[in-house]
């Protein structure tokens, strides 16, 4: 099992400034699946201050079930940086900015070992899991989808499963949870 010796620690807090990030993979397995998008918002807060994304081409076709899922296909990527470009640049984007996602650990550790494994370098950002919050605050709610929170409060998800708009879809939840009564609010 991978320890991941170097990455950030989970917080549980509700930073003002932060980069949202998300990605799309071939499958879930960060040893046997790979990135094909890579994206990240940086808010100041809480407003968008600027976007990174880039599509990514994998050593490997895509599945048709990821396709459908994403809209990513072969054509797509053809021509898109190889993962050690898209995971340096995504890097200096990030900088060391807390990073923010939805079930973000999914994020974090395919970033993370993609890092490791092409450039030897670790993601080391701490980082806050929207999905804790939505766990906690909407308990009554059949699941905890980013979608089906999405949902709850009336925001679209028209392009979901597409990582820029993930992030914006995630960014509006998080505003939405940040405001929920049940947490002790907790800046940093």
């Amino acid at each position: 099992m991978n320890t991941r010796k170097y990455k950030g620690k989970s917080l549980l807090c509700f930073p003002e400034d932060y980069t949202v990030i998300d990605i799309e993979t071939t499958g879930i397995s960060p040893q046997n699946s790979e990135i094909i998008e890579i994206s990240a918002v940086r808010y100041r807060g809480h407003k968008k201050t600027s976007v990174f994304s880039t599509l990514v081409k994998p050593s490997r076709h895509i599945p048709r079930f990821i396709t459908g899922l994403t809209g990513i296909n072969d054509s797509m990527v053809k021509d898109a940086p190889d993962i050690t470009s898209a995971a340096m640049d995504f890097l200096g984007f990030a900088g060391d900015d807390i990073l923010m996602g939805y079930n973000v650990n999914f994020d974090i550790n395919f970033l993370y070992d993609a890092l490791m494994r092409s450039c030897e370098l670790p993601l080391t950002n701490d980082f806050v899991d929207v999905l804790r919050f939505a766990r906690k605050a909407l308990k009554e709610l059949p699941n905890r989808s980013q979608t089906t929170v999405a949902a709850h409060y009336g925001i679209s998800v028209e392009g979901a499963h597409r990582a820029q708009t993930d992030c914006e879809i995630c960014q509006a939840c998080y505003l939405r949870l940040m405001n929920e009564s049940v947490f002790e609010k907790q800046e940093v």
